[in-house]
């Protein structure tokens, strides 16, 4: 490992590279020996979007460029959390014990679902703690500390060996698994009743994909109402892994890039959740960090929405590919959660 003195090489405005973990990828474990995810109801995902009245925004589809682009962003910026990572957090947390909230919270996140459980925990009176990669952004981790929330910042050989063992499994907390909790799912999934109900006819929905709970939720419910709209993953160049795991059959690795995409920067896809997105995800468009870069830009100037490197992806995904393809198409822009000089940096057109 080179550059950083923390084993991380940056390229670039907020790129960072996780040193030292694509060795031996092709050995690496993808599960943790939970039996596959099974999708969540339409019942879920209408008791989900009652308990959110009122804690989350039911966002808008706002056309996007050109009338005859046929593009709708539906943005989660401006959720209260700065991502629509409240909405699955919210869900899971208010269905909890009186003596499971005692416990105190516990996950591990790349920061959005840390902030959103952070959130959670004042809402219901309870501690809070999250394990975050020691690359995570410093605006999620000064945000989660200046909080209250204890923050373990970790390598990501520590947090790769906590996942596989399930670490979890031997601590005292309330513990919400990012990916797999199926009531994070039903309350993602309230982003795909949404889109339905606003536009029924939509052709294609692009959703970014990192641990794919997001891409999971949302697919189920879109397809439970109409199973001829396209899911379609998006991801960074930087890491491809769902990409690669379709093209392989099976979850793996991959090697990673420098990405600005902090928050859908995970290497691998997991067993649990792989069966899953094979159901409900028709493809997966992988996109260049300078695509990325583009799409953080013309949100930013065109729209007026700020997002993050990952919340862009599928904005990118769908200004690459001719609306003959795409059809009537939905973006997800995920988050919000960048620093005005990041975000200077790339509207000045820096790039690694």
């Amino acid at each position: 490992m080179g550059g950083d003195p923390r084993g991380l090489d940056k390229a670039g405005p907020g790129a960072y590279h996780l040193g030292g973990m694509n060795q031996d990828a092709g050995r690496r474990p993808t599960g943790w020996g939970d039996p596959p995810v099974k999708a969540p109801t339409i019942d879920d995902v209408r008791k989900a979007a009652e308990r959110l009245k009122g804690i989350a925004s039911r966002t808008p589809l706002v056309p996007f460029g050109s009338p005859s682009g046929g593009i709708y962003v539906k943005s989660e910026v401006g959720q209260p959390t700065g991502s629509f990572k409240l909405r699955g957090v919210y869900n899971w947390a208010a269905g909890l014990s009186r003596d499971e909230v005692g416990r105190g919270f516990s996950t591990f996140s790349a920061g959005n679902t840390a902030l959103a459980l952070a959130h959670a925990a004042r809402t219901f009176g309870t501690t809070c703690r999250s394990i975050l990669p020691d690359y995570a952004p410093e605006i999620k981790v000064r945000a989660l500390r200046d909080g209250g929330v204890e923050t373990l910042l970790v390598s990501f050989e520590e947090l790769a060996d906590y996942i596989f063992r399930a670490g979890w499994r031997d601590e005292p907390y309330a513990f919400l698994h990012p990916w797999t909790e199926p009531a994070m799912l039903a309350g993602h999934a309230t982003i795909g009743l949404e889109i339905i109900e606003d536009r029924p006819d939509v052709e294609t929905v692009y959703v970014p994909v990192g641990g794919g709970a997001l891409a999971c939720g949302v697919g189920c419910a879109v397809k439970a109402f109409n199973p001829g709209t396209r899911i379609v993953g998006v991801q960074t160049e930087s890491y491809p892994s769902l990409a690669q795991s379709f093209r392989q059959g099976r979850p793996v690795w991959v090697e990673s890039k420098p990405t600005i995409c902090d928050g859908v920067a995970v290497p691998f896809t997991t067993d649990q959740l792989y069966p899953l997105l094979r159901e409900t995800v028709d493809g997966v468009a992988v996109v260049s960090e300078a695509q990325v870069r583009a799409a953080v830009r013309v949100l930013a100037t065109d729209s007026r929405v700020e997002s993050e490197g990952a919340g862009a992806l599928a904005v990118a995904a769908a200004m690459d590919t001719p609306r003959e393809e795409r059809g009537l198409s939905v973006c997800l822009v995920t988050g919000g959660n960048i620093t005005r000089q990041q975000l200077d940096e790339i509207l000045a057109g820096q790039s690694a």
